[in-house]
């Protein structure tokens, strides 16, 4: 079962960036419909962007103009470029396939933003 393990999070004042990368376990995996997914406390992980293909990529609302999305298929790594960083972007991120795979979840990466 492909493993993922994200990494990149860590504290940041609002305003500021963060770039958060996804490895995979599997060869080759990043080729397939992908995508990242944030969790804050105490609520539901939800989906934050997608890439499909390389060419179709799509990200939440809360997101959009922020955040960017991208892989480099060589490195089998998964990228999430983070801008304009604002408190309700504080979460635990995750990278999986899109749909999820249920047997995938790798340990997420903590975001804080805040001053």
């Amino acid at each position: 079962q492909v493993q993922f393990v994200e990494s990149g999070g860590g504290l940041v004042q609002p305003g500021g960036s963060l770039r958060l990368s996804c490895a995979a376990s599997e060869i080759g995996i990043m080729r397939y419909n992908m995508a990242w997914y944030r969790q804050p406390a105490g609520r539901q992980r939800h989906l934050v962007a997608t890439i499909e293909n390389d060419s179709i990529i799509n990200y939440t609302d809360a997101v959009k103009g922020r955040f960017t999305i991208s892989r480099d298929n060589a490195k089998n790594t998964m990228y999430l470029q983070m801008n304009s960083l604002k408190p309700e972007d504080t979460a635990v991120y995750y990278c999986n396939k899109y749909p999820s795979d249920p047997d995938s979840w790798g340990q997420g990466t903590p975001v804080t933003v805040s001053s």
